[in-house]
């Protein structure tokens, strides 16, 4: 009987924040990544077709944080299984070189890879 969990689950929308990068004030929770676009989780709907200035936040080891300016356009947005939240399609206008690494940073950390020791 399967007892204890073999993988640690990440709540990735719990920690990364979404910020407007000129207001400063937080817009929602980053939900997924790509290369090509995000998709933000909000307490409050998004409107749809206008651009946005946001900002990552991202924990760094140590206590500090790097921030990455994204100019984006919302899509889509729909409400959240969540009660009293909903989800928002951005596709990514303007990124730096550091979003690409982050992306490619979370892809490697949440993929299933076998270990390079296993047997076939």
């Amino acid at each position: 009987m399967f007892i204890q969990r073999h993988i640690q689950r990440h709540q990735l929308p719990c920690v990364l924040k979404v910020y407007n990068r000129f207001t400063d004030q937080q817009i929602g929770y980053l939900g997924n990544a790509s290369e090509d676009g995000l998709m933000l989780i909000s307490s409050l709907p998004v409107l749809v077709g206008p651009d946005y200035e946001l900002q990552l936040r991202v924990p760094l080891p140590g206590g500090a944080w790097q921030f990455i300016n994204l100019a984006a356009s919302c899509l889509w947005c729909r409400e959240d299984q969540t009660p009293m939240h909903y989800d928002s399609g951005f596709m990514l206008l303007q990124a730096p070189h550091e979003y690409d690494e982050f992306v490619h940073s979370l892809r490697d950390f949440f993929s299933f890879r076998p270990a390079a020791n296993a047997s076939a």
